[in-house]
């Protein structure tokens, strides 16, 4: 069970490196640049603005969670 949940882990982390998440017009106009740094720095900003929705509710789901283990530990004692 804990090599799924880290293999899942690892899946999930390293997802960001293969997404290309930028619109059209952004793409069009980065990639006519000879200066591709930017475009890399412009996919990268992108990536990380999406990631961290994902965490703050994750960490959200994960203190939930805690506190109602704890709560019902609490009931059964």
């Amino acid at each position: 069970m804990k090599i799924r949940i880290l293999l899942l882990l690892a899946i999930l982390l390293l997802l960001p490196q293969l997404a290309d998440a930028q619109c059209s017009m952004c793409r069009a106009v980065l990639e006519s640049g000879t200066d591709q740094s930017a475009a890399k720095g412009i996919n990268n900003g992108i990536v990380y603005l999406m990631a961290f929705p994902y965490l703050l509710i994750g960490g959200i789901g994960y203190f939930v969670y805690r506190s109602r283990k704890k709560v019902a530990k609490e009931e059964n004692s």
